[in-house]
């Protein structure tokens, strides 16, 4: 006898979240389809993975307490071309966006403010440079930090990261930091050199990569599915790292005491590696200004980001004054008729810089250290234009678009 008969086949409702969760499973161990939907659930177990340090949570907890007070509160990211939302279809289908909607969900009453400051194509020792007028001096009350992938890892590296988390956590608001590790396809980033000093100073740290690449490896998910180049996530991507980012302050949040506000964070430690990049200065547009002008003109183009100081006459000289113990100077790189520049910081060695990129995905700010330990005071740098060019340029143009000094 067929007993299909005696059951009852009455429908039972599955719940919607048990729905999503194991949709999310299917996609996540048996492969996601072209068509997968951005709001896809990460399983637990590949969350748990993600988190690499819960760290001291007290600055967190203290914006949280804000936010439940229904008070302004910012939350600003600074990091690369992932941070700015490349290869998000929409602008609130990035991270940086989905992070902020989590705080306005969680503090309905709150005003909550999200500054995003990723640049393309830059790393931690612009972001330092920068991180002052790009981020402290919006006041935010959090602040997430995604080089890992823009960044190689090594010693150097981290020097520039801990200077722009030691500016940041000596900054008078006092902002709690949290670190995010992204992934090259191969599954490279800094995340060795980035845990040293996010683990000196007790920081939240998470991990894409930790979540993520396991199950690349173990065929469970494919590249495609998250990602349309060797390092930006699409709007799956996307949504994956917000989810882990989410998940640690949903871990911070369920710890926050009813009543009163935590205690003080503990006061900044000496450094791990060194603090030379924690006071650093930024000249860029107006704030340029040479002390030695032959062949330059300031330009302004369309492309903001491409505005300098412009020559295209071989011989043309440059000069600027400034102090530091490390000098940087920035200038913009791309396929096109670029030229090449020797610079000289007082009377060391010469530094050659080719403005031409091989590669055709557009322009962007190279930071190159033209000079370090340097003796306290103001240090002369003279630019000049080459003769020499790439074979491959059909002109001489060079943009510099920006200097900087460290060590002040």
């Amino acid at each position: 006898m067929n007993t299909l008969g005696k059951q009852n086949l009455t429908p039972k409702i599955i719940p919607p979240a048990f729905l999503c969760f194991c949709v999310a499973y299917l996609m996540l161990h048996f492969g996601s389809p072209a068509c997968a939907q951005e709001g896809s659930v990460l399983p637990p177990e590949v969350i748990q993975r993600s988190l690499v340090k819960l760290g001291d949570t007290t600055r967190l907890q203290q914006a949280m307490a804000k936010a439940r007070r229904g008070e302004k509160v910012t939350i600003a990211f600074i990091g690369g071309s992932i941070t700015e939302g490349a290869k998000a279809t929409l602008k609130e289908r990035r991270y940086v966006e989905l992070v902020g909607g989590w705080w306005r969900k969680t503090f309905p009453k709150a005003q909550i403010e999200v500054v995003n400051a990723g640049i393309g194509a830059t790393g931690s020792s612009f972001g330092a440079l920068r991180v002052q007028r790009d981020v402290l001096s919006k006041n935010p009350d959090v602040l997430v930090v995604e080089f890992a992938v823009n960044d190689s890892n090594s010693e150097a590296n981290a020097q520039t990261y801990e200077g722009l988390i030691r500016h940041a956590l000596n900054s008078p608001k006092s902002p709690a930091v949290l670190l995010l590790f992204m992934l090259h396809q191969d599954g490279s980033n800094a995340q060795e050199w980035f845990t040293k000093v996010g683990a000196h100073y007790k920081l939240s740290m998470v991990s894409y990569r930790d979540a993520i690449f396991p199950e690349i490896q173990a065929g469970k998910v494919k590249w495609d599915d998250i990602s349309p180049d060797t390092v930006h996530p699409n709007d799956i991507g996307h949504n994956y790292t917000a989810q882990i980012i989410d998940s640690l302050l949903a871990k911070v949040f369920a710890t926050l005491p009813e009543g009163g506000v935590p205690i003080g964070a503990e006061p900044v430690p000496a450094p791990l590696l060194t603090d030379r990049f924690e006071h650093t200065s930024l000249f860029t547009g107006a704030n340029m200004k040479p002390t030695v002008n032959q062949g330059w003109v300031f330009e302004s183009p369309q492309n903001i980001k491409a505005a300098g100081w412009k020559a295209t006459q071989p011989g043309s000289i440059l000069e600027f004054e400034l102090p530091g113990s490390v000098i940087f100077l920035q200038c913009w790189k791309i396929n096109g008729p670029m030229g090449k520049v020797r610079v000289t910081v007082d009377n060391a060695a010469p530094t050659d810089i080719d403005a031409w990129f091989e590669l055709t995905w557009g322009g962007y700010n190279l930071t190159k250290v033209i000079g370090e330990n340097l003796a306290p005071g103001k240090h002369r740098v003279r630019i000049e234009l080459l003769k020499e060019k790439n074979s491959k340029s059909a002109g001489h143009e060079f943009r510099v678009t920006g200097l900087g000094s460290a060590g002040l």
